[in-house]
């Protein structure tokens, strides 16, 4: 009998299990493979500050890039069905997503300023624990930046001003070679799902469920019916209690605005009868200013 199998990722939202690119598409994987997972949603605690995230205990090995089976100890495989040239297709689809799909979907949810505002760092700083969230989003923020400035600031493009106009049209271009590859098929490679459908779940389901203010690459998904009706398959036969809790999501904003506000009222509180300099916090919030 295989160890049971813990996956620490970040939580849910928006209707899906995670609002996390690689946590989905390890969440995805283990579905089609019928690995059992107990899944425990985790906030940036000291404990993944090194950015391992998703993590799976229990001596567990997690290849992410271009690896077909993420469980390789356990012998947990979706891909067994696959021929060579299958399996090579999967590794070349792999690629392109990584190196067309994924700088835009950094861009859209960490540096586009209107979507980091109003979505995406609101999201992260909501779940990550006093002080992290005042700096948790700007951390990622920063890395996403730095890994399209990495790859994508080619002479003569150099600015991220300059790089964006390439890097939406790439991502386009990927979102149409996927559409052309899944025709009316259920799955990639027919009616059973294997890595490369984890992958494209993964990539593709936070672009198609976040409410994003600003989504030019958005508005040209929702052209490519068959890739959102590929989204809505998966979410539906593997992760349809993945809704549940948020038909209470109204309780949960209110609760959570509630606790803002009394965070907020005890600052000021505490502002008011101590001096700045000997009140709680004050030397973290020096080192992360500076």
């Amino acid at each position: 009998m295989a160890a049971s199998m813990e996956l620490l990722c970040w939580g849910g939202d928006w209707d899906l299990p995670s609002v996390h690119t690689e946590s989905l598409i390890v969440l995805a994987y283990a579905k089609f493979a019928g690995a059992k997972l107990t899944v425990k949603p985790v906030d940036w605690t000291w404990r993944t500050i090194t950015g391992k995230n998703p993590d799976i205990l229990n001596d567990f090995v997690c290849e992410m890039n271009r690896q077909p089976s993420l469980f390789p100890k356990q012998r947990f495989n979706a891909d067994y069905e696959l021929s060579a040239k299958q399996g090579a297709d999967t590794m070349a689809y792999i690629a392109l997503l990584e190196e067309k799909l994924q700088p835009a979907l950094l861009h859209t949810f960490w540096v586009d300023a209107e979507n980091y505002s109003s979505l995406t760092k609101p999201w992260f700083a909501a779940h990550s624990p006093f002080p992290l969230g005042f700096f948790v989003p700007g951390r990622l923020a920063g890395a996403a930046l730095s890994r399209i400035l990495l790859t994508k600031a080619e002479a003569p493009l150099h600015s991220i001003t300059e790089v964006e106009g390439k890097i939406y049209s790439d991502a386009k271009e990927c979102l149409n070679l996927l559409s052309h590859r899944l025709g009316t098929s259920l799955y990639f490679f027919g009616n059973a799902p294997t890595s490369l459908d984890a992958f494209v779940f993964g990539y593709l389901a936070p672009l198609h469920k976040a409410s994003l203010p600003s989504g030019q690459l958005q508005q040209h998904l929702k052209q490519l019916h068959n890739l959102c009706h590929f989204c809505s398959t998966i979410l539906q036969n593997y992760f349809t209690e993945a809704g549940r809790p948020h038909s209470n999501q109204d309780a949960v904003d209110a609760n959570l605005q509630k606790l803002t506000q009394l965070v907020n009222k005890e600052s000021n509180l505490i502002e008011k009868v101590l001096p700045k300099s000997a009140q709680p916090g004050h030397d973290v919030e020096k080192r992360l200013i500076s």
